[in-house]
């Protein structure tokens, strides 16, 4: 009964909602590597069965109308691509160094997998997880956890590089700025592992870099001040690289409780960025270090602690000029009892519903291994309704860099078919990299309007399309996009 109920209200929010959701949204899942959470589904696969598996993910994804992957390719001071810097995960092959088998880079695969299908590529760093365990280290001992001690704090069963040391943090951004400078990937990501999350009666130890470069700050602020430090030193490196890779963070999301701070939001966390993660989220944004942020919103609609309705509008008010995506806990639903908000997608399609109201730019789901353990009630409500019409994810503007110039179009019936071919003069000031085509199609007496997402009939990186289901009395317009998604003027209007 309860199930029947729950289908049933989900249905009644699918059919009140929109089909054509907006032309602009980030729509992303993160897929997490560390214990192998979502992939590979267990170490020690061989390399063809990890790259099935995250084909499937992928497509998966394509088909439910997302635009975009977050990958977890630094578990754990290791990665899941070539380095010389860090050795290869055993999440992949079983044994911490060695590369999958047979041998391939799989960063390199996971990229050129995402963009033949349109999907933005965010590479997820985790910057200060040095081991999973303190008792158990599998580095060789070229590793900085063995060849460099200092630099690691043992708290709660785990080890951590040490935010303050100056050394540990140049060696993360060196880890991280290596995969940017290597790979094609369209957005560096970190989480929410910061300092870590607290434990009762337990003090985080960092007596010894305190007592060295502490100056006289309180414990708190300096801990703040080498978050901050380390943000700002990625984010320089990264734009001084390669100023298209976009710098994302995923904040936990109460950035400060309103007992603590005016601006805080009105909830009663015992946890805060600010005052237990020391991560001054505000001050990113205000300094403009980051270029969105996914603040993870896992908790439902009236929730006791940290309500979904006080806190989405917190963050849109709080985000200034960085894009907002909302993060949103799939994982919730999973063995959901009768009774549980999370019980069938109900509040999860709320939630984006929510978002979109509030006009923020997009949301992320956590994790993808999710969906295969709630059924398929969530999916497809995705897929034929939320995420029914293509998006496109929102642009981001690189300054002396211009959007591209708009197609030359032509285009001829063949019976039901209408055949498109276009092509582009390029200029100097585009961005390098990819190029892709949004193919509009309205009625012969429609206005030619390109902010209607149910207009977009395709994205695709070819010079032509065929549009099997037209008719005469069709129009065709085509724009260019950048890989940031800056997109041209309309191309020439062909009516068939």
């Amino acid at each position: 009964m309860y199930r029947l109920i729950a289908l049933f209200l989900s249905y009644c929010l699918l059919f009140h909602t929109s089909f054509a959701g907006p032309k602009r949204e980030f729509r992303a899942a993160w897929i997490a590597t560390v214990s192998n959470i979502d992939w590979p589904s267990r170490s020690g696969l061989s390399a063809q069965q990890q790259q099935q598996e995250f084909i499937n993910h992928l497509n998966f994804l394509k088909q439910c109308g997302f635009n975009a992957v977050i990958v977890q390719v630094r578990p754990a001071a290791d990665v899941l691509y070539e380095s010389q810097l860090e050795p290869w995960s055993r999440f992949l092959s079983g044994k911490q160094g060695q590369p999958p088998f047979p041998k391939y880079d799989p960063l390199e695969f996971m990229i050129q997998e995402a963009h033949k299908r349109n999907l933005e590529f965010h590479a997820w760093f985790n910057p200060y997880r040095a081991l999973t365990s303190s008792t158990f280290n599998p580095n060789p001992e070229s590793h900085p956890t063995r060849r460099n001690p200092d630099w690691i704090i043992h708290y709660g069963n785990k080890g951590y590089f040490d935010p303050g040391n100056a050394q540990a943090r140049q060696h993360i951004i060196k880890v991280i700025m290596e995969a940017v400078n290597n790979y094609d990937i369209d957005a560096v990501h970190i989480d929410d592992y910061f300092y870590p999350y607290p434990i009762a009666g337990k003090p985080f130890n960092d007596d010894a870099s305190y007592a060295l470069t502490g100056n006289g700050m309180s414990r708190a602020d300096w801990r703040r001040s080498n978050v901050n430090t380390f943000i700002w030193q990625l984010h320089t490196n990264i734009k001084q690289a390669k100023p298209w890779v976009k710098f994302g963070v995923s904040p936990f999301g109460v950035w400060r409780n309103i007992n603590k701070d005016p601006k805080g939001s009105n909830t009663v966390g015992a946890t805060s960025c600010y005052d237990d993660l020391y991560s001054d989220v505000l001050h990113w944004v205000d300094k403009k270090w980051v270029d969105y942020v996914a603040p993870q919103l896992y908790w439902e609609h009236r929730h006791k602690v940290a309500p979904y309705d006080v806190l989405l509008p917190w963050w849109k008010e709080h985000t200034g000029a960085a894009q907002l995506y909302i993060g949103l806990g799939v994982y919730r639903m999973v063995d959901a009892k009768p009774g549980n908000r999370y019980y069938g997608p109900g509040e999860i399609l709320k939630q984006i519903a929510a978002a979109r109201e509030a006009n923020t730019q997009g949301i992320v789901l956590y994790s993808i291994r999710s969906f295969s353990r709630i059924g398929t009630a969530l999916q497809d409500s995705l897929r034929m309704n939320y995420f029914g019409s293509i998006a496109l994810p929102p642009a981001y503007t690189v300054p002396n860099y211009l959007a591209p110039n708009a197609p030359r179009l032509t285009a001829q019936l063949n019976g039901s078919q209408a055949l498109l071919r276009w092509d582009i003069e390029k200029h100097d000031k585009m961005l390098p990299g990819r190029l892709t085509y949004v193919v509009y199609r309205f009625r012969e007496q429609e206005q030619v309007n390109l902010q209607k997402a149910e207009n977009i009939i395709a994205l695709t990186v070819a010079q032509n399309f065929t549009d099997r289901a037209s008719a005469p009395g069709y129009k065709y317009v085509v724009t260019t996009v950048d890989r940031c998604w800056n997109e041209s003027g309309a191309s020439n209007i062909i009516s068939l």
